[in-house]
Formats: C-alpha cells, structure tokens, sequence
C-alpha cells in the first residue's frame, strides 16, 4: 500500500512536485488506494476526533435515537447498528451521517429527486463537542480533497483546476462517524461493511488502530489488508473519477471486516463530492494514459452514473432502505 507524504506534493514556487505526482499517479492507476502523512491536521485533532466519537456511541440509545436518520430525507442523523445494508446485508456498524449544513429546498423538479438530499444536519443538543469536531475535521478534509484533486488532475496531463467547476459554490460532500461492533449483528456474521466503491471523487478515511479494511484491486482475486498508520489518511478514488477517466483511474472494491466480539473499532471517511446537479463529462487523457484506460466496471446491479446526485440517491437508497421507503416510497425497491 504506497504511502505519500502530502507536505512534498508542491515546490517552493507553488508548482506540484513532479516526483510527488508521479507516485501519486501509480498509486491511483494501479491500486486505487495509498495512505496521505503530511495532510495538515493539527497536533491533537485525530485523537480529539476519535475520542469524542467514543463518548457519543457510549452515550444511552434513546439518546442517540434522538438524532434517528428515519427522520431525514437526507439521510443524515444516526444509523441504528445493523441497519445499513451492503449488497443486501446488514453492515455491523451504527454512524452519524452529516454533510454540508444547508436549507432544505422548497421544490424541485420531479426528474431531479437527488436535490432533496440537501438540508440540515442533525446533532445532539446536549453534546455540542461532537459538532465542532466533526465540522472542524470536514473543514480540513475538503481543503484535502480539493488539494489532492489538483494534484490528480495533474496527474492526468490536465491543467490542476479542470474538477474545480463542478465542486463549485455548493459541493455536497459527505462525512460519516463510524462505530463498528463485533458479535451483535448475527446477521452480518463477519461483515463489517461489505464489499463496495464510492460514489463521489475521493474518500479521506481516519481510522483507529484496529484494522479490518481490505481492498480488492483492479485484475486481484486476494484482498489486501490495509494496515492502520496512526494519523494517516487511507485515500481511495470514487466512481465520478472512474467514469471521467474510462477506467483510467478506477473506484478499487473495498470492505471492512467486523472486529471480533468486545472490540470497538472508530473511523471517519470523509468523501469529497461536487455538487448535487454536476454531471461529469470524460476527460481528454494523453494518448499513453488513454491506452491504458480499462473501461468503466460494468454491474448491470449497479451502473455508474456520470450525474453525481443520481449516483449517490441510487446508492442511500439502497444503504438505508427504511428511511428510503419513508421519503422515497416511488423510488425505494
């Protein structure tokens, strides 16, 4: 698993370090996966993170049902354990889902559902720490992504701003606080969460000590364990960069193993996203990238989409089928 140091991706003269992308783009063409040190948190925050995570999952339940994701059109709010789905099956894992705090819109046309996935967050009033945290860490994290999206951007033989329009004004970007528990779920038997890809640009992932993600990359049958690097970010690439590269770069299949019964593993991906209504056209790869370009993955179960918003309904209607049967009862299957 290639490791970058992100306080070497620029020179002095503010231009991206040729040794720095050229890593950058093995490491994203051939494993989709690298871990970023060098990333700019402040001393404290990872661990500041993490703990407060832990305090809010040890709070009572009634207390985190207070912030139920049943209640949210935008899916946003607390995810009872067990009650997200991967490929049909229970994930061993409960989350605060959040994202950029916005109004809800008034309407929307009806072709364009995904619109409705903007709004507010939900807290919990009497434990304010957990928001600041985690909009302090969202803070950070999309100056991350949108540094590290120049970067590939470059990469890719284009100028570092190509991806900046889409992202523009109102990125929907997605944060998640993750507990995963071991042994409660009988019905996820070992499933922490199962196998996947992301649905935006790039996922920043913290993660504590415990380990248990594995990825799957592209042509590999064996899984490959990602081994925890304290305060280092595990960055993956989503479906958007997938299908804008033909494959060139490609969303690498991923999963979490459940830790085993009494162990309590932390983690935060953050997933840097554009906006709702952005639709992402190919881009013009140099003729030695674009040889290598593999094709978008074909899943007739799970088409990727080129509209973000459409690609995203698609995949939290299916992760959290009983707040889609609430707000989406003509799209829920």
């Amino acid at each position: 698993m290639p490791v970058l140091d992100f306080s070497t991706a620029r020179q002095a003269d503010g231009c991206f370090n040729p040794d720095f992308i050229d890593t950058l783009r093995a490491a994203s063409h051939q494993v989709g996966f690298f871990q970023l040190t060098g990333f700019g948190a402040a001393e404290g925050q990872t661990q500041e993170l993490l703990q407060t995570m832990e305090a809010f999952f040890n709070l009572p339940l009634a207390e985190r049902l207070k912030l139920d994701n049943r209640t949210s059109a935008q899916f946003r709010g607390y995810t009872r354990l067990g009650k997200e789905m991967t490929q049909g099956r229970a994930d061993s894992r409960e989350q605060i889902d959040y994202g950029p705090a916005r109004d809800k819109l008034d309407s929307y046309p009806q072709e364009r559902p995904y619109l409705n996935l903007q709004g507010p967050n939900q807290w919990p009033d009497a434990f304010p720490e957990l928001e600041r945290v985690a909009m302090a860490w969202a803070e950070l994290m999309s100056r991350v992504g949108a540094e590290l999206l120049a970067a590939i951007s470059v990469s890719l033989g284009l100028p570092e701003n190509h991806f900046e329009a889409p992202f523009q004004h109102s990125p929907a970007w997605m944060g998640k606080l993750v507990h995963y528990v071991g042994g409660q779920v009988p019905e996820a038997g070992s499933q922490g969460v199962g196998l996947h890809a992301d649905y935006g640009f790039v996922t920043l992932l913290l993660q504590d000590e415990v380990g248990g993600l594995e990825v799957q990359p592209y042509g590999q049958e064996d899984w490959i364990p990602v081994e925890p690097i304290p305060g280092a970010l595990v960055v993956n690439l989503g479906e958007m960069l997938e299908v804008a590269t033909n494959g060139y770069l490609m969303a690498t299949i991923h999963r979490v193993t459940a830790p085993p019964a009494g162990v309590d593993r932390y983690s935060v991906p953050f997933f840097w996203s554009p906006r709702l209504d952005a639709v992402i056209d190919t881009v013009p790869l140099p003729p030695e990238l674009a040889a290598q370009a593999r094709g978008v993955s074909d899943d007739p179960t799970n088409p990727m989409l080129s509209s973000y918003g459409a690609n995203v309904l698609k995949g939290w209607l299916r992760a959290h089928p009983e707040t889609a049967a609430i707000h989406y009862p003509d799209l829920a299957t």
